[in-house]
């Protein structure tokens, strides 16, 4: 037996159920969030940078990568660079 507010919204458009509505809001806002985005990437380009500041920085100190490029190197084969293997220790004498 059917009540009677299901068999009054069962002869309602679809647009008049506020779970459509809901439904559909989602995926709209995300795509209107899409094209704020896309004309806030168009119109304000970000510049091109032919050195950054901070290498840029690094190069004046004098400051190299190469700590970090033997780090991944060891890493990667498990060897130590030759600079950093230490020499033998000379034998005490007692």
């Amino acid at each position: 037996m059917k009540n009677a507010r299901s068999v009054q919204q069962e002869g309602q458009p679809w647009w008049r159920f506020g779970l459509v509505w809901m439904v559909l809001a989602g995926p709209a806002v995300v795509v209107v969030a899409g094209f704020i985005t896309l004309y806030i990437a168009v119109t304000n380009p970000d510049p091109v940078l032919t050195v950054t500041p901070r290498s840029a920085m690094q190069e004046r100190q004098g400051i190299t990568h190469a700590p970090a490029m033997q780090g991944r190197n060891h890493a990667a084969t498990g060897e130590l660079p030759n600079a950093a293997v230490a020499p033998a220790a000379p034998p005490v004498k007692p």
